[in-house]
């Protein structure tokens, strides 16, 4: 069973990868048009643009990343923490932790995935 999980170890990275990648993307891309983000949020146009273009960064440079220099995974999970950080503080803590009620439980887990790939880049 052991020689299972060893083989599977250098490619589980992907599922991670991916999906914190996808997420990112999707959310990303959603904030176009920046105006309808900025009403929905209530925040200034240039952080509204400044977010929008760093999900989609990251999202990039996760995937990127796996094919390229390790800093290029680093920078897209540094930027990850960044927005999670941002989206915890500024939206959903006032919520509580259930994300069912718009908490930050979802906020929480796409923050420390982004911790993991930080901490260990393409060796993830």
């Amino acid at each position: 069973m052991n020689s299972v999980f060893s083989a599977l170890s250098p490619h589980v990275h992907w599922g991670l990868r991916l999906s914190l990648a996808a997420t990112f993307l999707y959310h990303g891309y959603g904030k176009f048009p920046i105006d309808q983000f900025v009403q929905a949020m209530g925040m200034p146009a240039p952080m509204a643009w400044a977010v929008a273009i760093a999900e989609l960064v990251a999202g990039v440079a996760l995937i990127a990343g796996a094919f390229t220099k390790d800093i290029v995974t680093r920078l897209g999970a540094a930027i990850v923490i960044v927005i999670m950080i941002g989206a915890i503080f500024m939206v959903h803590l006032k919520n509580g932790f259930n994300v069912m009620n718009g908490g930050f439980e979802f906020q929480l887990l796409m923050l420390v995935a982004g911790l993991y790939l930080l901490a260990k880049g393409n060796n993830a």
